[in-house]
């Protein structure tokens, strides 16, 4: 329970003083901050009223701004037609996650994200490669979208996503084990189409604030880091009945 205390609100009022009266009836520097000195002294609660109020002012500053990102930004984040989509690609709730394949976080998540995208069949699971903790974590990233030409991006991604080592070996193997052209999934893997992509993707994340993984976007909000399988799936019914629900705590 947050403490309340009249002084609080005669400290605003304590502080603007001087601007309140004539130059020659305003009260000295010296005797204003003694009074605020004598008023801190008795009530010390009000610094931490104070300091939990201005946090939880820059809170709400900021997630008006990741709104605001959010909504100015929506077409590249839900509509670029290079991402690979998981789930319904014509479902009408989108989920964006942000992830790396080296990402403890995403590779715990994997099995909350397969269960909600089964047990929903109007979503769509927009895939945000966002390779930020590595050469593995890049190469990953190459191979899979590399695999999408091929129509094997959701068997590479699953297969990375549990792998507990990325190389060229593993890559190499995937392509062979589901009938991929190796030759042109490495041709693809060095083309300027995917260096582009990737790069065009941390643009778009540091647009938005991101610096960590796993991220997600689902309506005009940003979900930062892990999210409880129940708290998602309980998002993602709300966006579905049209409005925002609380966020999770």
């Amino acid at each position: 329970m947050r403490l309340r205390s009249p002084g609080l609100a005669l400290l605003p009022l304590l502080l603007l003083a001087p601007a309140a009266v004539r130059a020659e009836e305003a009260p000295s520097k010296a005797a204003i901050e003694a009074t605020v000195r004598d008023l801190l002294r008795r009530e010390p609660e009000l610094v931490y009223q104070a300091l939990q109020t201005l946090q939880e002012r820059q809170e709400a500053e900021a997630r008006t701004r990741q709104t605001e990102a959010v909504k100015a930004l929506k077409q590249p984040l839900v509509g670029d037609a290079r991402d690979p989509v998981l789930g319904n690609p014509e479902g009408g709730v989108t989920l964006v996650e942000f992830f790396d394949y080296r990402c403890g976080y995403c590779r715990s998540m994997v099995p909350d994200l397969e269960r909600l995208v089964d047990g929903h069949e109007d979503l769509r699971f927009v895939m945000k490669e966002f390779p930020i903790l590595g050469p593995d974590s890049l190469l990953g990233a190459k191979a899979a979208l590399a695999a999408k030409a091929q129509g094997a991006y959701a068997l590479f991604h699953a297969a990375l996503m549990r792998a507990s080592r990325i190389d060229d070996a593993l890559i190499e193997k995937l392509a062979r084990d589901n009938g991929l052209d190796l030759a042109r999934l490495k041709a693809d893997m060095d083309g300027d189409a995917i260096r582009t992509h990737l790069q065009e993707n941390m643009v778009l994340a540091q647009s938005l604030g991101i610096g960590g993984t796993p991220a997600f976007v689902l309506g005009d909000r940003l979900l930062p880091g892990a999210v409880p399988e129940e708290e998602l799936a309980r998002l993602v019914e709300a966006e579905r009945a049209g409005g925002p629900a609380a966020a999770p705590n």
